[in-house]
């Protein structure tokens, strides 16, 4: 289980890279450090570099943040995420929600 949270407080971003994993076992750091008490983003981007694997829990955990970010005012970026990966957000529909690179 890993997360790094970069928080640029000057643009509104918050920038989460994301371990191995993206499942259920991050679920309170993702919750902690996107949906908690801290303040509301403008941005957020999500770095899936070293993700190998996400199950269904990862796809709720993205819809949280999306609705946490004002649903479909949300600047949500899914960035460097592998073939296999944007193969899955695609076939759940997420390609039309974020954007992902």
């Amino acid at each position: 289980m890993s997360i790094t949270i970069h928080n640029d407080t000057e643009h509104g971003c918050l920038t989460l890279h994301l371990g191995e994993r993206f499942d259920f076992s991050i679920h309170r750091a993702f919750h902690d450090a996107c949906l908690g008490d801290v303040a509301q983003a403008r941005s957020y981007v999500l770095d899936l570099e070293q993700v190998t694997g996400m199950d269904s829990s990862a796809l709720g955990m993205l819809m949280l943040l999306r609705e946490h970010a004002g649903g479909d005012r949300a600047e949500i970026r899914i960035v460097n995420a592998s073939a296999d990966l944007r193969n899955t957000l695609r076939i759940a529909g997420f390609d039309k929600l974020f954007t992902v690179h």
